[in-house]
């Protein structure tokens, strides 16, 4: 099943469920507020609020994420500065304005 198949960018791809007590980290994600938890990566921080962390600039399909270690440069996302980084291996700051859409890879 693909990512497609399973995800609209409107609804998250992710679900908290075990730890919620960690303090608040507000960010923006395509302009609009967000918020994740003290501790969160980028990574986890993108896809609890969005159903993918970007587009693939060949195909179109939505991605997000493939080794989890920051090998495979598969989470690359944009920031609103129009720098990148690895979704996997940052870890989400108060403050920080990410994009998904147009985002460098």
């Amino acid at each position: 099943m693909s990512l497609a198949s399973v995800s609209s960018s409107s609804s998250p791809l992710l679900r908290r469920v075990v730890v919620t007590d960690r303090e608040p980290v507000r960010f923006t994600l395509d302009g609009q507020p967000a918020t994740a938890l003290a501790g969160d990566t980028v990574l986890t921080a993108v896809l609890t609020q969005h159903g993918s962390l970007r587009r693939n600039e060949f195909s179109g399909e939505p991605r997000a994420g493939f080794c989890m270690m920051g090998a495979c440069q598969d989470c690359w996302v944009g920031t609103a500065e129009g720098g990148r980084l690895r979704a996997c291996t940052t870890f989400i700051a108060e403050g920080m304005s990410l994009v998904t859409e147009g985002a460098i890879t």
